[in-house]
């Protein structure tokens, strides 16, 4: 239906419907709008992705122990997943408005202006980055600890004993044996980074500014319920599932020949 709806200048306020073709997808490619969108979503994937991949290796390093206490820090470390993305960016917002609590205990170290992390727009667009990696972050943990602990133990005692490091047991042992969790936690964080919208919504509301943190999720529930151009966003989201379909195909291709050179 979206697809159909691309093809016409369907808006439910102003019929009739007519058939458009191709144009709404060729009007994408001068759309400042939607390029800005694009801009910002790319931004947005790419910093998701390194932060959840990098944390969550180190953290799955750090809590590949034995005992309660690893065991307790595993969930604490999941409990954001499982909350609502709203839940999640309102209990952010909180932190980290102009007079919230992040501002406040650094107006108490002596800071005199605070960085203003979700009202200047040179800050903003990170910011949100910031919190949509948090709350994935605990996902790629689980992911890693469960490739760490796949990893026959005989293989480290061997490189031990070889005379390898930890550095050089991680690099020929450990880096290798990961690349199936390395292949799905790319894969999920990019799609997750490329649909960001609920983050946006309650942070900034694409603000502060004209499309400082507009994402293409973002704008196309925009243009489609606030504009009420429904074929022109039905477009977008056509764009962006090619878009998407085509990052993620080619990222899992590379990712996996990986794995079987590993």
């Amino acid at each position: 239906m979206t697809i159909g709806y691309s093809l016409t200048n369907k808006n439910p306020f102003n019929p009739p419907t007519r058939w458009v073709g191709l144009d709404n997808l060729t009007s994408l490619v001068s759309d400042d709008d939607f390029l800005k969108a694009l801009q910002n979503t790319v931004v947005i994937t790419v910093i998701v992705t390194l932060v959840t991949n990098a944390g969550g290796l180190a953290i799955a390093l750090l809590l590949d122990r034995r005992g309660w206490l690893y065991n307790a820090l595993r969930s604490v470390f999941f409990v954001p997943v499982v909350l609502s993305s709203v839940v999640v960016s309102v209990i952010w917002q909180a932190i980290l408005v102009d007079d919230g609590l992040l501002n406040s205990m650094l107006s108490r170290l002596g800071v005199s202006h605070p960085p203003g992390w979700l009202s200047d727009p040179s800050l903003a667009l990170y910011t949100v980055s910031w919190v949509i990696a948090w709350q994935g972050l605990g996902f790629c943990v689980v992911i890693y600890l469960a490739g760490l602990q796949g990893i026959p133990q005989e293989l480290h005692e061997a490189a031990a004993i070889d005379g390898c490091g930890p550095l050089m047991r991680f690099r020929h042992v450990t880096w290798p044996m990961l690349a199936p969790a390395v292949t799905i936690n790319t894969v999920m964080s990019l799609i997750g980074g490329f649909k960001a919208y609920d983050q946006i919504q309650v942070l900034t509301n694409g603000g502060p500014g004209p499309g400082t943190t507009s994402t293409l999720a973002f704008q196309v529930i925009q243009t489609a319920f606030n504009g009420n151009h429904v074929g022109y966003a039905s477009a977008m989201a056509v764009a962006m599932l090619v878009l998407v379909a085509a990052v993620s195909v080619v990222t899992l291709g590379l990712l996996q020949k990986r794995e079987v050179s590993s």
